[in-house]
């Protein structure tokens, strides 16, 4: 069992302790999984569903047609896999997280999705097996996030596309007000009464803080050698969804 019975906000101090991180990351979201669905609508107001809509147009538009394989990554409860199901009837999707209660309790929503249980910092995949890779909401929870971007690269096929859609450490003035709210009031407030679990909750605000920004993102994707990247910003910057590609073949 770990130390850390709450995972670490701040991705800084994770370098510490990427396990102790990673194994109450786990827990935490195995713990949370039954209120999840309900706390997300809460705490978004229903606006999280716009942005997974805009995040799966981006994904329509990379996805080279009939027979594309399509990786949701951090798939959590599924809400994301559902709606790729429905916009690329033709595509071969899989979803893949770390919890196998959160996969569970999104397993009604998908029909013809491959679930997996498995680590985005050492996917269960062979080198260019996917042509987009998708992460909604999840690579501000890694342990390890220069690992896990190179992860998301070597399943992608040459040519294919990573997007990500996340909520960013915050730049603009009136954004980090919204986060600051957010993290230090509301969303530990509904943990506790919905879910009975303030702490876990309270971490969730506070990696938003504690993450880089959407341009420091931007560029670990470059380092990394993706091509091409490409932000786009959701409601005054509250969420944003960026892209980059993997070089193509010769």
């Amino acid at each position: 069992m770990t130390k850390t019975s709450v995972p670490v906000p701040d991705l800084a101090r994770r370098a510490e302790a990427p396990d102790a991180h990673a194994s109450a990351n786990r827990a935490m979201f195995e713990r949370i999984a039954p209120t999840y669905d309900v706390l997300n609508k809460l705490m978004t107001a229903g606006i999280d569903k716009r942005w997974r809509t805009r995040a799966v147009a981006r994904i329509r538009a990379a996805a080279p047609g009939a027979g594309a394989r399509v990786l949701d990554l951090c798939a959590g409860t599924l809400d994301l896999a559902a709606m790729l199901e429905s916009a690329l009837p033709a595509a071969e999707i899989t979803a893949c997280d770390f919890s196998a209660q959160m996969l569970a309790r999104g397993k009604d929503k998908v029909r013809r999705t491959d679930v997996v249980v498995g680590d985005a910092l050492a996917l269960p995949f062979p080198d260019a097996s996917f042509d987009v890779v998708v992460c909604g909401f999840g690579m501000r929870n890694l342990a390890d996030l220069r690992r896990g971007i190179r992860e998301a690269k070597r399943v992608l096929r040459p040519g294919g596309t990573f997007v990500t859609l996340e909520l960013f450490a915050a730049k603009k003035l009136r954004t980090r007000a919204f986060h600051e709210t957010f993290a230090n009031l509301a969303l530990p407030a509904l943990g506790a009464v919905v879910a009975g679990d303030r702490s876990a909750y309270k971490y969730l605000a506070k990696s938003m803080q504690g993450f880089v920004t959407r341009g420091e993102y931007e560029g670990l994707l470059a380092d990394a050698g993706f091509r091409d990247v490409a932000a786009e910003d959701l409601t005054l910057g509250v969420a944003s969804i960026v892209c980059g590609r993997t070089k193509a073949d010769a």
